[in-house]
């Protein structure tokens, strides 16, 4: 797998290239601001490209905004986003098409293996969405929505689903059993009035949804 970091801090830049090396993730590119960012990711063309949200020369949104703009330009790309900070302005766009994107806080990943798996499920096409992201995105909106009709139980299960996590990892972190996590998923389906298809989409569409509604 081959990643394009941006961070402008460069004690952690550095440090995170290394770390990431040594667990045979090849950084084509370390960079520190959004400008350069760009230029690494066309000469290099990532699996994914790991992003901070701030970034010189105004240490506001550059970072987002390079994200938006990598989402739309090259959209088999991963994207993650690597911040001290929830952004929600650009929540609703960034996950328009929650394939392929990740939203990670620094001072959340103490375990870099966690942090390459999920490398590895943003370059296959997953997402990767810290706890604290999506709740603090999920109290963004007061909206009355299907989600409303949904049980506590099934909410939890939605909310470990847009995490990215499998089915058995969701009874793994609520200590039930496989079976149960599948007849809380069915019933999430049927109330967000996502019919079967041969697609099998359902699972991104009903994430897809529940991050609508938070915008």
């Amino acid at each position: 797998m081959r990643v394009v970091i941006a961070e402008d801090s460069a004690l952690l830049r550095d440090g995170l290239a290394q770390l990431l090396e040594l667990r045979g993730v090849e950084v084509a590119a370390a960079v520190g601001d959004a400008e350069t960012l760009l230029a690494a990711v066309a000469e290099h063309a990532p699996d994914v490209a790991v992003v901070d949200i701030r970034l010189p020369p105004t240490q506001t949104d550059e970072g987002v905004r390079a994200a938006v703009r990598l989402r739309t330009e090259r959209p088999g790309m991963g994207v993650l986003l690597f911040s001290q900070y929830v952004e929600t302005a650009h929540a609703a766009q960034l996950l328009a098409n929650p394939a392929g994107f990740g939203y990670l806080l620094k001072e959340r990943v103490a375990d870099i293996g966690e942090f390459v798996d999920a490398l590895e499920r943003i370059k296959a096409g997953g997402t990767a969405l810290d706890p604290e992201v999506v709740a603090q995105l999920f109290g963004a909106s007061r909206r009355t929505t299907a989600l409303d009709t949904l049980t506590p139980r099934e909410r939890q299960v939605l909310s470990l689903m847009a995490e990215g996590r499998t089915n058995h990892a969701v009874a793994t972190a609520l200590t039930v059993s496989e079976r149960a996590v599948e007849k809380h998923v069915a019933n999430i389906f049927t109330k967000l009035g996502l019919p079967p298809s041969d697609t099998g989409h359902r699972r991104v569409l009903a994430v897809l949804r529940y991050l609508e509604s938070t915008a």
